[in-house]
């Protein structure tokens, strides 16, 4: 009996040292992802709605492909975000956005494609993959319609995360590591279900490079509010009140506490709520704007097609890569 209880105890000091508070490896969670793709469909006019109802669970379940590509692709990590106050730090009155030129070309002539990797590139691949997706229209190719709307949705979802946009992307220089997982993970998993989702249909964006960019933008406003927050709660909250274990499938693992994540949240004030909100409008209005792009192809006998072996098993691919846990390049996150 003695010998049990011994083991117990041992066995939580180490998931105590071993399992520290942070995110899922993966932007927004897969929740959050799918929930933006998924809804982002209810958004699109009639012309092409019924085309990506048809398609919705591929869409839905893929959104988290890109993720799971970090696994499996070097260099897929840049594409997530950018770490906009690596160029200028608006404290010290230096305005990143004037300073980082917004077209990739100029970017490249003033900072070198290897700095620009290194920092992130998001605001200039949604863009690239509005590209791919224009021309998939155009050659109505069922695989690439699929495989970039959903790749897109998760991009742009990205790019509407504060902590997408900063060097102290999880708190790590300011002693509040975990707070990437806590915001864009833990937050919605637990309030999203009351967020009011309905936001209008989409529309016509001229420029994908300015939709990028304006995302960033909103993201970046945001986060001096994402961390003072978190840091005047934690002084507010005994550590054995903020953090709590959950048992996860097998896993026991370390999380923010119910409570916490609570007052977090009352205090962000419906942050997370528009920030998904406006990711979900931008996502169906960038769809809608590729097929207007590319035409407005009709999409009818396109409803009931379905993706190739081909396709399919690259998606079996990249799942096997995931489960390998070894992640190429830069783990943002973490």
């Amino acid at each position: 009996m003695i010998k049990k209880i011994l083991i117990s105890f041992l066995t939580l000091l180490l998931l105590n040292w071993i399992l520290l508070p942070r995110p899922t490896a993966l932007s927004w969670g897969f929740y959050g992802h799918k929930k933006i793709n998924r809804l982002a469909v209810f958004t699109l006019p009639e012309q092409i709605l019924p085309f990506y109802k048809s398609h919705i669970e591929f869409i839905t379940e893929h959104a988290v492909d890109p993720d799971k590509r970090r696994y499996a692709v070097e260099g897929e990590a840049a594409h997530h975000y950018i770490d906009i106050d690596h160029y200028g730090d608006l404290k010290k009155g230096e305005n990143p956005f004037e300073i980082v030129p917004k077209t990739w070309k100029d970017a490249v002539q003033k900072f070198t494609e290897d700095t620009l990797l290194e920092y992130g590139i998001v605001p200039w691949w949604i863009p690239k993959v509005y590209y791919r997706l224009v021309k998939a229209f155009e050659e109505k190719n069922i695989d690439k319609i699929l495989r970039y709307s959903a790749d897109i949705g998760h991009y742009i979802g990205d790019a509407h995360v504060p902590l997408h946009t900063t060097e102290n992307y999880n708190g790590q220089l300011t002693g509040q590591k975990g707070i990437h997982g806590l915001w864009e993970s833990r937050l919605p998993e637990l309030f999203a279900d009351n967020y009011d989702f309905w936001t209008g249909k989409a529309t016509y964006r001229k420029n994908i490079l300015n939709e990028a960019w304006d995302a960033v933008y909103g993201s970046h406003m945001a986060m001096d509010s994402v961390l003072t927050i978190e840091r005047e709660l934690t002084e507010e909250f005994p550590t054995d009140k903020k953090f709590t274990y959950e048992t996860r499938g097998r896993v026991l693992v370390k999380t923010y506490s119910k409570e916490f994540a609570d007052a977090y949240h009352q205090r962000l004030n419906g942050m997370v709520e528009r920030r998904m909100r406006r990711a979900i409008i931008t996502v169906g209005s960038i769809w809608y704007s590729a097929w207007v792009k590319a035409g407005m192809p009709q999409l009818k006998e396109l409803e009931n097609a379905t993706p190739s072996k081909e396709l399919l098993e690259e998606e079996k691919q990249l799942d096997n890569a995931f489960s390998s846990g070894k992640i190429k390049g830069r783990e943002h996150e973490e």
